[in-house]
């Protein structure tokens, strides 16, 4: 699907392409991807770079073009191992031609459009758009960690009331999530280091930088700290099933004990010799006694052992 926005004084959808316009692709098809490469000669590689959702962030130039790759979040909406994960979006320019590619349908990129709307100052020049796509990935990353920690707080709820695999493996999935995060924020952060001297940047750009910089150092170290907790909250669980199961074997272990001993009396008066209780009226009373005591005789030495 193809979006031509005016950035002219906020965004104004376009029926056509004009010069200095912005071209938002969402979900290419394989109509769209011949226009772009046909109409603006766009080299072929930056789209199958682009639909490549393990792509680093990264930028290159080729015959004229600056392809800039950004690592967004991105919430899969089917049931996943990680249910929150990043994705590409692709931002193509040369001269008079800015153009976006994603190969999935975001609410960043929804809400992006929304706010330079309600802004109603559109952009300065592609260098503003780009910065301000980054600044609107850093935003949506710590708006994506405050729902994982509100999942990470629910489980850990969950967890206090019954350790339960579903809970733990609920809990590894957002492990998951949270390493793909900081992996591609670090790209992201890499990435604008870079930017700041390839570009043309202002003294806006410069403002609209540190800006930017501020909301990843936060989002990157949020990040590490959901981490830190996450992983400390699963060896947490984890010490707790081991003690549980020690205790159930310490338990399971005491109660052989106490079973052993009537089953050694009985073993030692059933025996087919002479004990001198075959003709004792008395005998099984006898053997049940001493079973009783014995057994009880072991389970208050265990509870004074505290194996019990």
């Amino acid at each position: 699907m193809r979006t031509y926005w005016n950035t002219n004084k906020g965004l104004r959808a376009l029926t056509e392409w004009e010069p200095n316009c912005w071209i938002q692709v969402t979900c290419p098809t394989e109509e769209d991807r011949q226009m772009l490469e046909e109409r603006f000669q766009i080299p072929d590689y930056f789209i199958s770079d682009i639909s490549d959702t393990d792509e680093r962030a990264r930028y290159e130039y080729d015959d004229g073009w600056m392809l800039i790759i950004l690592r967004i979040p991105y919430v899969k909406e089917i049931r996943s191992r990680t249910p929150y994960t990043t994705i590409p979006l692709g931002i193509i320019h040369k001269r008079d031609v800015t153009i976006t590619v994603c190969f999935y349908e975001t609410d960043m990129m929804l809400d992006f459009v929304s706010f330079q709307q309600r802004r109603a100052e559109g952009f300065t020049d592609y260098v503003d758009m780009i910065f301000r796509l980054f600044l609107s990935s850093a935003v949506w990353y710590l708006k994506r960690l405050k729902q994982i920690s509100t999942i990470i707080d629910k489980a850990k709820r969950n967890l206090d009331h019954d350790v339960n695999n579903e809970s733990l493996i609920g809990l590894s999935r957002l492990q998951d999530s949270l390493t793909y995060f900081i992996t591609s924020i670090r790209g992201n952060e890499n990435l604008l280091a870079k930017l700041k001297f390839k570009l043309q940047v202002d003294e806006l750009d410069a403002d609209l930088i540190e800006d930017v910089n501020i909301e990843m150092s936060q989002a990157r170290e949020t990040t590490n700290i959901y981490s830190n907790i996450l992983e400390s909250t699963m060896d947490t669980y984890s010490s707790i099933i081991n003690n549980n199961m020690n205790r159930v074997m310490r338990t399971l272990t005491s109660v052989t004990i106490i079973m052993m001993f009537p089953t050694l009396v009985a073993s030692l008066f059933g025996m087919n010799l002479i004990n001198g209780m075959e003709a004792n009226p008395f005998g099984f009373c006898v053997a049940l006694v001493v079973s009783i005591v014995a057994s009880v005789a072991s389970w208050i030495i265990l509870r004074h052992k505290r194996l019990m």
